[in-house]
């Protein structure tokens, strides 16, 4: 009998172990695995300048990507009441790297909204633009790309595209990314969601208010009413598109 005591107790015991043993192991596995990398961020753009630390720019909750301990925010920076320029900023451990808002330093009211990254040597960066102006702005990156500039008219905002160097901000090459009026030719927003590569092509997925362009820049033939979900593949260098798409339309 007091064996038998003393295994029962034995057993009760050796079960609560085992359910205390599972217990911390379900907690140990309900915790929570924070990611190191974040390679695509596309959202509304926030303001901050060179000057403010990682700690700040981060509070903002704006467009970011990132690989270890590295990361590239997105942004704007206020210049005057009715004038913005778009801010592009990498930290090394909390660190600046270097930071560039040089980009555009026109009137025209730009922004800073997405940012494709690879963790490597691919990194492109998704701003607005409101028209061309006077002074340095993508245009001097976009020669001979898909779209060299705003086009005509002024007002709606559209999309640049731009490959830049991680290690240092430097813009290689870009392309605007706009609708266009069938009836006047004049440019139409168009706002970028989602970007993707594939290691040759750069595919853009947007909306496009009236109307899309065809992979050869004119204007798409479209029923329905705007805006229109539009896909465009270009290639890696951005001079060409191999492919566009926009739903209800040819």
């Amino acid at each position: 009998m007091i064996y038998s005591q003393k295994l029962q107790k034995y057993l009760t015991s050796l079960s609560l172990s085992v359910v205390l043993i599972a217990d911390l192991v379900i907690t140990q596995k309900a915790h929570p695995v924070f990611a190191q990398t974040v390679n695509l961020s596309i959202g509304n753009a926030v303001t901050f300048s060179c000057n403010d630390s990682e700690a700040t720019i981060k509070t903002k909750n704006g467009p970011k990507v990132k690989n270890g301990n590295t990361t590239i925010y997105i942004g704007y920076q206020q210049v005057s009441s009715n004038n913005k320029n778009p801010v592009t900023i990498r930290f090394n451990n909390g660190i600046k790297t270097w930071c560039r808002s040089d980009y555009e330093t026109t009137n025209d009211d730009g922004t800073g909204y997405g940012l494709y990254w690879d963790g490597n040597n691919v990194l492109y960066g998704i701003y607005s633009s409101t028209g061309s102006q006077t002074g340095n702005d993508f245009r001097r990156f976009a020669t001979g790309r898909w779209l060299s500039s705003y086009g005509s008219g002024g007002g709606p905002k559209v999309a640049v595209i731009a490959r830049i160097n991680p290690a240092n901000g430097e813009v290689n090459y870009a392309t605007f990314l706009s609708a266009k009026k069938p009836t006047d030719g004049k440019t139409n927003s168009l706002v970028v969601n989602n970007l993707s590569w594939n290691g040759t092509n750069l595919t853009v997925q947007a909306t496009s208010w009236w109307t899309p362009r065809r992979a050869n820049t004119n204007s798409m033939t479209c029923s329905g009413a705007s805006p229109y979900q539009y896909t465009a593949v270009f290639t890696s260098d951005l001079t060409k598109v191999n492919s566009a798409s926009a739903n209800t339309c040819s």
